[in-house]
């Protein structure tokens, strides 16, 4: 088994007879966290993916059985490089498993944060086939996850003939318009009219005299705090939960990083929620706070505030 993204969390998954894992880091993260996965028994290799590493990787490590990466195909510029590495690397009844944001919950969720510099590509299911079948590799079966979102799982193998579920998910992204170019032009003005709303929103809560926080620091949060112009005039400070995040500023607004614990002891009446995919769980995490008082606002698909007041 090959896997990228959390390689040491997909070992713990199989057997360990089964436990010789090549993962492909990011350059940056390689230097961080290859010190854990191998003490799990997993060996981490840090090269760029591509035609010449499958190969290689295939000499060195034999021939994969599974390869999986997870939200990683949106960060890649050379995706028909990738995506052939895979069929390369793989035995002749191998699995390639590739998750992706999908781009019909991007659209009807108003998910526009998740549009920044490090992701390239927004996958449709026309156009994840397209790109499977010119790399050789057919796709017979899909998976819907919640995960970011909203994700799709996609298993194949090498081969010419994708799977019949293949033409019912794009029959159904037709009727949807993904192919109207009206769609993206609905969204962006949805897009513009979300702005327009959580500012507003933001300034009513000040203008009442409430105190704002956020809460976590993701890539996401910093597209929405930048595109809607949210700086220390609004939200003071946000916190989160990663050690290496805090003390830092957030990119552009410069929004303060604190701990999390800073969130139950100076007690803001509301709190901007930048993770949105995960609100649920951050609002459970964060229980003695909303018993106190303290209130949720919940920026996307629309602006809403959340809590027991």
């Amino acid at each position: 088994m090959w896997s990228w993204r959390s390689p040491a969390t997909t070992a713990r998954c199989c057997p360990p007879s089964k436990r010789r894992v090549c993962a492909r880091w990011a350059s940056n993260l390689h230097r961080i966290w290859s010190r854990w996965p191998k003490k799990k028994g997993v060996e981490s290799v840090a090269r760029f993916f591509g035609r010449k590493c499958a190969t290689e990787l295939r000499t060195e490590c034999g021939p994969a059985a599974l390869i999986c990466a997870n939200n990683v195909l949106a960060h890649v510029p050379d995706l028909g490089g990738v995506l052939e590495g895979c069929r390369i690397a793989t035995e002749p009844e191998g699995v390639v498993s590739i998750e992706v944001p999908y781009l019909v919950h991007l659209l009807e969720g108003l998910e526009y944060d998740t549009i920044y510099h490090e992701h390239l590509c927004y996958f449709s299911v026309r156009a994840l086939a397209d790109a499977f079948g010119r790399a050789g590799l057919a796709i017979f079966d899909i998976e819907r996850l919640s995960v970011h979102g909203g994700s799709l799982r996609i298993l194949a193998r090498a081969g010419s003939r994708h799977a019949e579920v293949v033409d019912r998910m794009r029959q159904t992204e037709r009727k949807k318009g993904l192919e109207d170019l009206a769609t993206y032009r609905a969204f962006a003005a949805a897009v513009a009219k979300n702005r327009t709303d959580l500012r507003r929103i933001l300034r009513e809560l000040k203008h009442k005299g409430k105190r704002i926080a956020a809460y976590g620091a993701p890539a996401k949060g910093n597209t929405l705090l930048n595109y809607c112009g949210i700086g220390t005039d609004l939200v003071e400070y946000t916190v989160d939960r990663n050690p290496f995040k805090v003390g830092t500023f957030t990119p552009g607004m410069r929004l303060p990083v604190r701990e999390v614990a800073l969130l139950l002891e100076d007690r803001p009446e509301i709190t901007l929620i930048l993770p949105w995919n995960i609100a649920s769980e951050i609002i459970e995490q964060q229980k003695d706070y909303v018993e106190k008082g303290g209130q949720f606002l919940v920026p996307i698909p629309q602006p809403r505030v959340v809590g027991d007041r």
